[in-house]
């Protein structure tokens, strides 16, 4: 990959992720939630059966450290439930489709009427599959957009997502013409998407893309390209697909050195700038924008699994304490149409571990994101995650 920065990236992956999830579960007011869409009746006056699919059984360290995570930040959720209780049931999908797939028709075969998890968009979709004919509706773990519609519903964080927020935000600072910086491969690709759909949203122009190798050759290669497609358009804003353990490193090095600093154009990130921590005192990466959860709701949550579980939460674990939330809220509407996918969909959305979200009719989702800056290695918000996205819900 990039030999040139391979002693950098192994420090980058011998520190812990800062955690980006968070605790705040509103009180919710109560709306007449929409019946629409499938879904099963349900008995609010008595405990929701709730289907928890993690990967534990795969016989790999980090699934049981995920599965235990997500286990305990849905039992963390349970426990601000005032009012409604939930039968939450675990399976163990071993990682896999199959075994996920098995999994899910056992849990409705025992009475579950909804199914949060699993974590990997195999197995998501695998489960979602799986129980497509019985009316249970999946709120998976993953963020692969691709499985999402039916029955099935991404919790996790999307490019699209991101992308939204950050053209938004650059148009209402000037910024409007973009070069967008991307690899050649899958997530390169869908992040492109993701920026295109977003600008066309919003007005602004893509003025020019340039794509590498997943290569360091391949981005060395692309730099005299990047430079001459931000000369010749006069994009005032240069988007870079590229995380932290891939090219972001060598591109934020590169490009200044090609006389394309930061500020003339813009850069932007669409993947997070402050993980792993040590990316923020990358010389490149100063002044540039990206997007994070609410930072004080993320680490509430944090704090407090911490202080309940003596250990931080799994990156993803706040997932499954979304899960629990969502659920909880629109159970104690008291409808027994409350996890139909038209409440579940609900333009109000919900607040969880790292701010408010709402589930789309696609399957996909929308979170509250902040914009932020990395100033002298440390984190800078520019604009802070909305609250709520209005009107009355949860």
């Amino acid at each position: 990959m990039f030999a040139r920065f391979q002693p950098l990236r192994k420090t980058l992956r011998r520190l812990a992720l800062p955690i980006t999830t968070v605790f705040a579960l509103a009180a919710c007011d109560t709306i007449d939630l929409p019946g629409g869409g499938g879904g099963p009746s349900i008995n609010p006056s008595q405990p929701v059966p709730v289907a928890l699919l993690i990967p534990r059984g795969s016989g790999s360290s980090s699934d049981e450290l995920l599965a235990q995570s997500l286990e305990n930040a849905a039992r963390l959720a349970m426990r601000d439930l005032n009012g409604v209780e939930i039968d939450l049931r675990v399976y163990a999908t071993a990682g896999n489709a199959q075994t996920a797939s098995a999994r899910a028709q056992e849990a409705v075969n025992d009475g579950a009427r909804i199914i949060l998890g699993p974590v990997y968009s195999a197995a998501a979709n695998a489960a979602g599959l799986a129980v497509s004919g019985r009316n249970v509706n999946v709120l998976s773990f993953s963020n692969t957009t691709t499985i999402a519609g039916g029955n099935v519903f991404v919790l996790g964080p999307t490019f699209q997502n991101t992308a939204n927020r950050l053209v938004s935000y650059a148009g209402s600072q000037g910024k409007s013409r973009m070069v967008v910086v991307h690899a050649q491969d899958t997530a390169g690709q869908l992040g492109l998407a993701a920026i295109r759909s977003a600008a066309s949203r919003s007005g602004a122009s893509i003025a020019g893309t340039v794509d590498y190798p997943v290569s360091q050759q391949g981005v060395v290669a692309a730099i005299p390209r990047i430079k001459s497609a931000v000369d010749s358009s006069g994009a005032d804003a240069l988007f870079l697909t590229a995380p932290s353990a891939g090219a972001l490193p060598l591109l934020t090095q590169l490009l200044p050195e090609a006389g394309v600093a930061t500020g003339m154009p813009q850069y932007i990130g669409l993947t997070r700038w402050d993980v792993p921590a040590q990316t923020l005192d990358l010389p490149g990466v100063q002044g540039g924008w990206f997007a994070v959860p609410d930072p004080n709701r993320s680490a509430a949550f944090s704090s407090r699994y911490s202080a309940a579980y003596g250990r931080a939460p799994h990156p993803i674990a706040g997932l499954a304490f979304d899960g629990i939330a969502a659920i909880g809220a629109l159970v104690s509407s008291g409808g027994s149409r409350a996890l139909t996918r038209g409440s579940l969909t609900q333009g109000a959305g919900f607040q969880g571990a790292s701010g408010v979200f709402r589930l789309r009719s696609d399957g996909t989702n929308e979170r509250g994101l902040a914009v932020a800056t990395v100033q002298g290695g440390q984190v800078q918000i520019l604009s802070p995650a909305p609250r709520s996205f209005g009107g009355a819900g949860f």
